[in-house]
Formats: structure tokens, sequence, C-alpha cells
């Protein structure tokens, strides 16, 4: 229990940290609220209205978070690959191989796809 003291600590303190900055934040701000502050916020241009049942996003969206989500991957274990690649040899290079080529044919689909096009 005595190695996970300072994690719980850390934890502790971020909680601690968190709540006390909502709260005063609550305490010390101003109460004048009117329609503009109410409404989302869209980087300083008026939100535009959204159909009653949702509207529906183009293909790029989902193209572009599957490209992050799929390099993003990569990158997870291409670190540990690299950091023990000579206790792998052959094998974990092989495999890496495999792992790429994969990776490969998704940025692939996407690229077919246009979903690196920002127009």
């Amino acid at each position: 229990m005595n190695s996970y003291a300072p994690i719980l600590v850390l934890g502790g303190l971020a909680a601690g940290f968190a709540v006390f900055s909502v709260v005063a934040g609550m305490l010390t701000g101003p109460k004048r609220y009117n329609r503009a502050k109410l409404e989302a916020y869209e980087c300083g241009i008026e939100p535009t209205p959204q159909p009653v049942g949702g509207g529906r996003f183009p293909v790029k969206y989902y193209l572009t978070a599957m490209l992050f989500i799929i390099f993003d991957i990569e990158i997870v274990f291409l670190y540990p690959w690299a950091v023990r690649f000579d206790s792998m040899g052959w094998f974990g290079l092989v495999e890496m191989v495999f792992f790429i080529l994969t990776v490969f044919v998704a940025y692939a689909y996407v690229w077919r796809r246009g979903g690196l096009e920002w127009d």
C-alpha cells in the first residue's frame, strides 16, 4: 500500500483543486445571465440552428476521427516496440512490419475516400 500512497495523494490533490476551482468560480463570478451568454459558443460566430431530429454530418468528420484513432493507436504500439527493439529480434521486426502494413491499408482507405482533402 505504501507504493500507491503518492498516487492516491496526487489524485486527492487533483480532485480537491478541481472542486475548489468550480466552487470558487460559482461563488465569486458575476451572476448577470442574459440570452447571449446562455447560448452555445461556436468560435465567435452565431450558432446555426439544428433540425429537430439532429443534422446529418458529412462522412469527412468520421474519416478524420478514424484517421486520428488509427494513428494514435499506431504510436501507442510503436513507442514500446522502439524501446525494446534489440531484445525482440527478428520476431519483433516481422510483427511490426505486419502491423504497419495493416495501418497503411487503413491510411490508403481514408486517402481514397477523400479524408485528407480539406476543402
